[in-house]
């Protein structure tokens, strides 16, 4: 999105306050436990995890805890813990959240440093395609959605920042270090 149509931070934080993000909500969880079971596959209880722009209900924290994970939550607007991106982490869980990067290449820097050796990044986003209109495509809509992500972009992503790995499972996007 071009800056001068981006929201203003009073504006974006707005937007966020609308969503439904209840941790007791079963249809937000089942949206999101397709996430939760790739951590779980992947990830033990014991290693460090976080989730990055965890919104004002954290749902997937929530889900995890369930199971035995703790995870540290970061969020600029909810979770404004500078401390937990001073750590290192085996994991970093991002759900409907990249899209909302305002410069993706400095955030995805910042996710890449924050990470331990083989560590992952878990990513939950609706990725554009060609079979897309996107003139009708809901995604675009939200007026905080401000960058959208192709299969090439995820593969530029992984071949900058020298992820080891890449595996696009539909709108569950994982990088490994």
């Amino acid at each position: 999105m071009d800056f001068e149509y981006r929201p203003t931070n009073e504006e974006e934080k707005k937007r966020y306050l609308e969503h439904n993000n209840d941790i007791l909500d079963t249809n937000y969880q089942n949206f999101l436990m397709p996430i939760v079971e790739k951590v779980i596959q992947f990830q033990t209880p014991e290693d460090s995890g976080m989730d990055f722009g965890a919104g004002p209900g954290p749902v997937v924290a929530y889900l995890l805890k369930q199971s035995g994970y703790e995870i540290c939550l970061y969020d600029p607007y909810f979770h404004p813990n500078e401390e937990n991106l001073s750590r290192s982490y085996d994991y970093i869980i991002l759900t409907e959240v990249v899209e909302h990067f305002h410069d993706p290449k400095k955030e995805f820097q910042k996710l890449h440093s924050l990470l331990k050796p083989k560590g992952r990044l878990y990513i939950l986003t609706h990725p554009y395609d060609d079979s897309i209109v996107f003139e009708n495509w809901y995604y675009k809509n939200d007026q905080t959605h401000t960058f959208f992500y192709t299969k090439n972009t995820f593969e530029w992503i992984k071949s900058f920042f020298e992820f080891q790995s890449l595996e696009i499972l539909d709108r569950i996007i994982l990088f490994q270090k």
